[in-house]
């Protein structure tokens, strides 16, 4: 994590010290905190003066759990006794203090966005470059203009590689983390439906998450999915840095094909490779995130061959596609981390592979689509009627899922107002011949299924 003398701390956010911290001015500050309820000693608290909370109001308790120094954006705290450094604002002074520390540390930047898949790419990108190098990733979905540099500002100083996971919610944001972080390689996994809402149209979502490359280094590499016709409208041929592209679709760099699925997980061919790729989780999305996996480690010097041995060892993030045993013996696969029509329908194709004598779906509300909400989720309904009999019994919760319940035409579908109720339903159909799966947007809370069940 960072360490930097409060002298340097202010330079690198054009700062003023008061009279406190230049007598302290060599002292070092050992991390940043912005919440007090989880600072640590020695730690450098950046209050946010927010819409409804001022974050200055908490200094006071930031140094009585031993924060070495305060930023702050009041010109009145001058004059307090404790080391304090003035600033405009606390969010911009966060960002340049780890746009300095990154520099400090200069690792290789692996910057990654995309609708859906970016926390399980990044895992299989750790997975498969972890063996060769000091790599360090973002945790959880520290994506955003606060939780990037918060992200940043934890790298070990020997980090070799940092995997920086990129979110959006307007256009814009995410220009500006690529511009903050100028990464050597920039990943794209997909454009879907997520916050079209917001955006308006798949164009839009497109150019959003087309702003990765806007600081990409000139000798960097952008690697993306080449099956979304709107994405490929946006690559500029003539650009500085190397392009290289992965799918299902054969006009691709490197095609992904025979993709299988297995109680074990996927398997996949790969354009490059010679032997068939193997990965310990389910979804054929999956495999095309693990395509882009492979081709970020051969940017970075490593072979197709060796670099794919390694996904033996993939661990991914809860919640997306994760595989669990009953005590019944029913498997579970909980996919509720967040959900989009696209990645929805992906889930269901996977379970619909899957070896078994009943397959359950519970699919919740996909939540941020605004007026397109009616249309997208009678999308995922028509491709369930697609999938025939290979589901069993779709059971739908929230009102929006209901478009799903009324478009789906098999008889064993069953739209239910509780989570209780779902689990009462489910509680007599557990056996180890049923695979059930959950799939919803996050705010819908889907995971609450399994404590109650297990």
């Amino acid at each position: 994590m960072i360490e930097m003398t409060l002298e340097n701390v202010a330079k690198s956010v054009n700062g003023t010290l008061n009279k406190a911290a230049e007598r302290q001015a060599l002292e070092m500050i050992k991390g940043v905190s912005i919440d007090t309820r989880t600072i640590q000693a020695g730690n450098l608290f950046i209050p946010f003066l927010g819409e409804h909370v001022d974050g200055h109001k908490f200094i006071d308790m930031a140094f009585d759990k031993k924060a070495s120094a305060s930023l702050s954006e009041h010109h009145e705290d001058l004059e307090r006794d404790v080391p304090i450094i003035l600033v405009e604002d606390g969010l911009i002074a966060l960002q340049k203090l780890s746009q300095v520390y990154l520099n400090e540390v200069n690792p290789k930047v692996v910057a990654i966005t995309g609708s859906n898949g970016k926390t399980t790419t990044k895992d299989m990108i750790e997975c498969v470059l972890t063996p060769y190098f000091k790599v360090q990733k973002t945790i959880g979905n520290f994506n955003n203009e606060i939780g990037l540099p918060l992200t940043v500002l934890q790298l070990k100083k020997d980090t070799e590689v940092s995997i920086l996971e990129m979110g959006m919610d307007q256009t814009g944001d995410i220009d500006f983390l690529s511009q903050l972080t100028e990464p050597s390689v920039a990943v794209i996994t997909n454009v879907g439906e997520s916050h079209i809402e917001k955006l308006g149209s798949r164009e839009a979502i497109a150019r959003g998450k087309f702003e990765i490359v806007n600081g990409l280094k000139k000798d960097g590499t952008f690697i993306y999915n080449g099956d979304y016709p709107r994405l490929n409208e946006l690559i500029d041929h003539a650009a500085p840095y190397k392009q290289m592209n992965a799918g299902t679709a054969d006009t691709n760099d490197f095609v992904v094909s025979n993709v299988k699925q297995t109680s074990e997980g996927t398997s996949l061919s790969m354009t490059g490779i010679t032997e068939e790729i193997h990965i310990p989780q389910l979804g054929a999305h999956n495999a095309q995130n693990a395509a882009l996996a492979l081709l970020v480690a051969q940017t970075l010097g490593i072979s197709l061959d060796e670099a794919q041995k390694h996904f033996a060892n993939l661990k991914v993030t809860d919640m997306r596609m994760q595989q669990m045993t009953l005590a019944s013996g029913a498997l579970l696969i909980n996919d509720s981390y967040n959900a989009s029509v696209s990645s929805m329908n992906s889930a269901l194709d996977s379970i619909a592979t899957i070896d078994s004598d009943r397959r359950i779906v519970v699919l919740a509300d996909i939540l941020e689509l605004g007026s397109y909400t009616e249309e997208l989720h009678k999308q995922v309904g028509a491709h369930i009627n697609t999938l025939g009999h290979s589901i069993s019994e779709v059971i739908t919760f929230g009102d929006r899922a209901k478009y799903i319940h009324d478009t789906v035409e098999q008889t064993r579908k069953q739209h239910m107002r509780s989570i209780e109720e779902i689990v009462s339903h489910l509680q007599g159909k557990l056996g180890d011949s049923t695979v059930i799966l959950l799939k919803g947007s996050r705010g819908m809370q889907l995971e609450r299924i399994i404590e109650m069940l297990e």
